[in-house]
């Protein structure tokens, strides 16, 4: 096997020179285009930022070592997505559909402590993905949530009821999350599949609301703060 071969080829000293000023360039536009887009562009990105970010990586990539591509090329296409990024922002403040077009709404996963229906079959965040969000924000049945939504950066913002309106509702950690085998008489059970609570009379009752038959044992415990 032939090292130099693999690690060397061709490489004279002329074009390692040349890919450090090739490197250089594209490296300090890519830092200026990021302070140009300001904070919060390197903190949650929206999907139109995400789409700026991406095409930069691919326009900056390919001339830091491309011999045979020009870098007045790279700087003009760089410049022509400026352009777009200047456009599109000033698009999104004069226009609230285009607004919406571009970053998207807010989706509303949780009301009154129960599921939406439409937002889970949609497949808009699965039951993971939700569960997780709730316990890293310290929730530990959904009869705690009064709103729970998520934000157009993938954030998820939750409003809790009030203490003394803490309602029975669907656990969310694995333990309590389990299917129930048998119904104990008195007892809350919320449906595993949308959050509805009811005192069923058997574990494969048929929830009113989704028709699912899975059962979890309801909880009302009070958030810990």
């Amino acid at each position: 096997m032939d090292w130099a071969s693999i690690f060397i080829h061709d490489t004279t000293w002329t074009l390692a020179a040349e890919i450090v000023v090739r490197v250089v360039v594209m490296f300090s536009m890519i830092i200026l285009f990021l302070r140009f887009t300001g904070k919060r562009g390197v903190r949650q990105l929206s999907i139109f930022e995400l789409t700026i970010i991406l095409s930069l990586g691919s326009i900056a990539g390919d001339p830091m070592f491309t011999e045979d591509l020009p870098l007045i090329q790279a700087l003009l296409v760089m410049a022509l997505v400026i352009s777009l990024y200047q456009l599109c922002t000033w698009l999104t403040v004069k226009y609230q559909p285009f607004e919406d077009l571009i970053e998207g709404k807010p989706i509303y996963i949780v009301e009154g402590g129960l599921l939406v229906l439409e937002k889970i079959e949609k497949g808009e965040m699965s039951h993971d993905e939700f569960f997780a969000e709730m316990r890293q924000q310290g929730i530990e049945h959904l009869g705690q949530v009064r709103v729970g939504l998520l934000e157009t950066d993938g954030e998820f913002s939750i409003l809790l009821f009030p203490h003394d309106e803490i309602r029975y509702g669907l656990p969310l950690f694995p333990h309590q999350y389990q299917a129930v085998k048998q119904i104990d008489s008195g007892t809350c059970y919320a449906c595993m599949h949308c959050g509805y609570v009811d005192y069923i009379p058997n574990p494969n009752q048929h929830c009113v609301r989704c028709e699912c038959k899975d059962w979890a044992k309801a909880m009302n415990n009070e958030v810990i703060e």
